[in-house]
């Protein structure tokens, strides 16, 4: 009796176990943000328009979908109405100039799936632009975009090919049947708001920005302050240009763009300590990691905390020593302050909601100042002098 009454309870405890993963955990991991202490309180000074938080998945092209957050965004202060444009498209059509200099290169460039805020300009500049709706580059049930076999695929194909002499004339046709088979055949014409359009025509015809009226900004100490010079770094493919500026200009420019009622389009490091995606706060802490006690380790995001001041020879340093790498892209759409008067940028990013603040983080100006690659940015968002310095 005792026997069938043990065989009992373990088949009752692996019941228990397998309900428990199949409904219990998900609901746990889906709700596990929603405890995370924390003793912030933002107060809103400016938040400006922007489309709902994406979902990049498991694809590395946060430069599109933070680029086209920021086209988005574009729409909205030129009183349209912003329709959700194709992060997919653009990145295909990118991945297709890509594999071009790749080529012409003969494999000396980095493959990958990463890319520039620029990438966007010159996409939309060339191609044109498409609603999100009508070129997803999703399959069956498929809710997210994942690259994982496509990128590997694409970058075998491309470095078999220039071991090839002569070059196959027919490359680009084998490429561009591999973007098909997953991601789908762009469609020459769609159809939008009850007229029918081709990607050029919508670029000009719904969303009607100007790619000659944005600027990139970058900060070095090793190029000239307000002249362009092409920034060396892996995702910077197309070889674009950004005009240097101090460190202190990164963020004075950005208030000036936010309190001109202008988002800006950000790229930036999220390997650093004070980075915490599931916590939605960035900032530069005083100590490192390995000179904390465990109570300022437990607190690094539950309260504000002392932060260290950087130099540009400390950032400069950072960069050049790899410290500071090109990661990732966001989108800043506003100022806060906590309850010290600290302020901080709120700022969208691309990888859901499943974060305290719902897929917004508040990041420190010392942050940004420390770690911001490139910003990108509407040219009537610089204040005059700085305009007049860079000449334009």
């Amino acid at each position: 009796m005792k026997k069938k009454q043990w065989v009992f309870g373990l088949l009752l405890v692996l019941v228990l176990s397998m309900l428990f993963y199949r409904y219990g955990l998900p609901y746990i991991q889906r709700n596990k943000y929603a405890r995370v202490k924390t003793q912030y309180v933002f107060t809103e000074i400016i938040n400006l328009g922007c489309t709902s938080v994406k979902q990049q998945g498991a694809s590395n092209t946060c430069w599109s979908y933070t680029g086209n957050s920021f086209l988005e965004s574009e729409m909205i202060r030129m009183g349209k109405k912003p329709v959700e444009i194709s992060q997919i498209y653009t990145a295909r059509q990118a991945y297709i100039d890509k594999a071009r200099n790749f080529v012409r290169l003969h494999g000396g460039l980095t493959m990958g799936e990463g890319g520039q805020l620029q990438d966007v300009l010159n996409v939309y500049r060339k191609y044109g632009a498409m609603p999100r709706a009508d070129y997803t580059g999703l399959h069956g049930n498929h809710t997210y975009n994942d690259f994982k076999k496509m990128t590997p695929m694409l970058n075998t194909m491309l470095k078999v090919l220039v071991k090839s002499k002569p070059l196959r004339s027919n490359w680009e046709q084998s490429y561009l049947a591999t973007l098909d088979a997953h991601l789908g055949e762009v469609p020459k014409t769609f159809d939008y708001q009850g007229k029918n359009y081709t990607a050029r025509t919508f670029a000009d015809q719904v969303i009607g920005i100007r790619p000659d009226d944005y600027v990139a900004l970058a900060s070095v100490t090793d190029q000239p302050y307000y002249k362009p010079f092409v920034l060396l770094v892996p995702d910077n493919w197309s070889f674009d240009s950004f005009y240097n500026v101090p460190m202190e200009q990164l963020t004075s420019t950005i208030d000036t763009a936010l309190q001109r009622g202008y988002t800006v389009a950000w790229t930036t490091d999220v390997s650093e300590h004070g980075f915490s995606w599931q916590h939605g706060l960035a900032y530069v802490p005083e100590k490192c990691s390995d000179e904390m006690s465990r109570e300022e380790i437990r607190n690094m995001f539950v309260k504000p905390m002392p932060e260290r001041i950087i130099t540009a020879a400390e950032r400069q340093a950072a960069f050049e020593s790899w410290q500071t790498t090109d990661d990732h892209a966001m989108h800043i759409v506003g100022l806060a302050n906590d309850q010290h008067g600290r302020p901080y940028y709120i700022v969208k990013n691309s990888w859901g909601k499943a974060n305290f603040y719902k897929g917004y983080m508040y990041v420190t100006k010392e942050f940004v100042r420390f770690k911001t690659i490139t910003l990108l940015l509407h040219k009537d968002a610089l204040d005059a002098s700085l305009q007049k310095k860079i000449n334009l």
